[in-house]
């Protein structure tokens, strides 16, 4: 494959690269309970898997009748979380291995995410894929956050491509419709494998519906660049 044929590939981060749902359902729960609430539980954060933390907040703070304004909610949730983050980050072995492999060959890479910038640098640090990734978009960069697709087309930006050159690694919903409406082809690896069947996840090119248990390295390479071309 040519240079100029060669894609860029936008990953994004929250439980694509990493397994840090957790952290961030631990961290919204602490801070609910904080402002009175004591029945935050995974279901209610499953609903904002791939929405941006600001946007999850301002519907949080809406939902429970808190206050405190967003700006401070921020603060106090990437506060507990990024303690969260430093004590334990685990990227997914695959995903690593991907990484690595794309960067030995050259292509370019970013990562587009809804987590505040201060977060994806700390979660790049801990986990050593700073080594990999020098360009970042964070959904405080960009007028909206997914399923719009301005953290897409501003990662394709700064890495020089176009957004056609470009594939997404996604793990939410509002993530592949955010790469379906820039114009990206998408590798969606569902984080909750049972809603694979959502009608969403059948736009991706590529879908590993048994989640990051099912998703391979090899897998992804052959149909992101074809099984007999390589960089």
């Amino acid at each position: 494959m040519s240079p100029s044929r060669v894609p860029a590939v936008l990953f994004d981060l929250d439980g694509t690269l990493i397994d840090n749902e957790p952290h961030y359902y631990e961290a919204g729960r602490l801070l609910l309970a904080r402002y009175g609430v004591d029945d935050f539980t995974w279901e209610h954060h499953s609903r904002f898997i791939g929405i941006s933390t600001w946007e999850t907040l301002v519907a949080l703070r809406g939902e429970y009748g808190i206050d405190a304004p967003v700006e401070r909610l921020l603060a106090e949730k990437n506060a507990l979380y990024l303690d969260l983050v430093r004590a334990s980050t685990e990227v997914f072995p695959e995903m690593r291995k991907f990484v690595e492999r794309l960067y030995a060959e050259g292509v370019r890479m970013a990562v587009a995410s809804g987590s505040s910038g201060e977060a994806i640098t700390a979660v790049l640090g801990v986990t050593g894929l700073d080594a990999y990734f020098t360009t970042t978009v964070s959904a405080e960069e960009v007028p909206r956050g997914k399923p719009a697709p301005d953290v897409f087309l501003e990662a394709a930006r700064r890495l020089g491509a176009a957004p056609a050159e470009c594939v997404v690694l996604e793990d939410a919903i509002p993530g592949v419709e955010a790469a379906r409406a820039a114009g990206m082809r998408c590798v969606a690896v569902p984080y909750v494998a049972a809603l694979a069947g959502d009608p969403v996840y059948a736009t991706a090119g590529l879908l590993f519906p048994g989640g990051q248990r099912a998703f391979t390295a090899d897998a992804a390479h052959a149909w992101v660049f074809g099984p007999d071309e390589r960089p």
